[in-house]
């Protein structure tokens, strides 16, 4: 070590009193439904599983509906959706898969936090998880605890009337 260096290295962190802990999968609180997300921090984007994905125009804007099932390893419940169109992506799976796919904006909860996070709409059906919460949903809402699960519980807002800022109902 040269002599103007200090002898002890300081790093700069961000205050994060505030900030609730999560464990690497909860519950998580979608408009109608509750599903299990594994939260992931190597995703940029989250992901929930769909079916029936088919593309339509309402009002000039692009939108899609598609079926969710909530639930691992279960046919039922199957609930149908619907969702403006915010963008379409190319996304690289864990495995190295490449493939477009549908961008919605949804409102979530989690721990009596209420935001919109960006979707990716894709077949999850073979995978442990029919949720991924990506790291662009958990940044500065959240830390994440890789050794604990269900931290928050089972306990989301009703947000099936969450209301956008275009005035519209989501």
């Amino acid at each position: 070590m040269a002599r103007n260096e200090p002898s002890v290295l300081v790093r700069r962190t961000r205050h994060v009193d505030d900030v609730p802990v999560v464990g690497w999968r909860e519950w998580l609180g979608l408009p109608t439904l509750g599903i299990k997300a594994k939260i992931d921090t190597g995703a940029r984007t989250s992901a929930i599983h769909a079916y029936n994905v088919q593309r339509f125009t309402e009002r000039g804007a692009p939108h899609v509906s598609f079926v969710v099932r909530p639930e691992q390893r279960r046919n039922d419940p199957a609930i149908s959706c619907s969702a403006e169109v915010r963008d379409e992506r190319l996304v690289r799976s864990s495995s190295g898969h490449q493939e477009q796919r549908y961008i919605v904006e949804i409102p979530a909860s989690l721990g009596g936090h209420i935001w919109p996070i960006e979707v990716s709409l894709a077949d999850r059906d073979p995978l442990g998880f029919r949720m991924l919460l990506g790291r662009e949903a958990v940044r500065r809402r959240f830390l994440v605890d890789p050794d604990r699960s269900f931290l928050i519980g089972r306990c989301f807002a009703d947000i099936s009337n969450v209301i956008t800022r275009k005035g519209k109902p989501r």
